[in-house]
């Protein structure tokens, strides 16, 4: 929701030129909604869905805070500022689930480790 708000921010301002990543971010946000909610993770056990997660939310975080600070910095309209504050907001977001996403993956390598065979053979 807050890409789309943001991107809605940047077609009415005079930056439309950064209206491409919040929109790429919302489009890949739906898509992984519907692959959670059909359960499409389960079907491709190929992909480890946690760290693209992982992935999409550094790289989302850093993307927004960029364009976030060039459309504060640069502009002067209402809705290039409305847009770089819900950036910031954004990237709060996009930090926030970056966080709780790696302390996921760091218990699910720590799992894996203890499953090792070199962890097998100290007991």
């Amino acid at each position: 929701v807050l890409s789309f708000i943001i991107f809605i921010c940047y077609i009415a301002s005079v930056a439309t030129s950064f209206m491409m990543a919040p929109l790429l971010e919302f489009l890949l946000a739906l898509f992984r909604f519907f692959a959670y909610a059909s359960k499409l993770n389960e079907k491709f056990k190929g992909l480890y869905w946690p760290l693209m997660d992982f992935l999409w939310c550094v790289t989302a975080a850093i993307i927004y805070f960029a364009i976030s600070i060039a459309a504060v910095s640069k502009y002067n309209d209402g809705a290039s500022k409305a847009a770089g504050v819900f950036g910031f907001i954004a990237t709060i977001v996009f930090a926030i689930d970056f966080y709780i996403t790696f302390n996921d993956l760091v218990t699910f390598l720590k799992q894996g480790s203890s499953d090792s065979p070199e962890g097998r053979k100290s007991e």
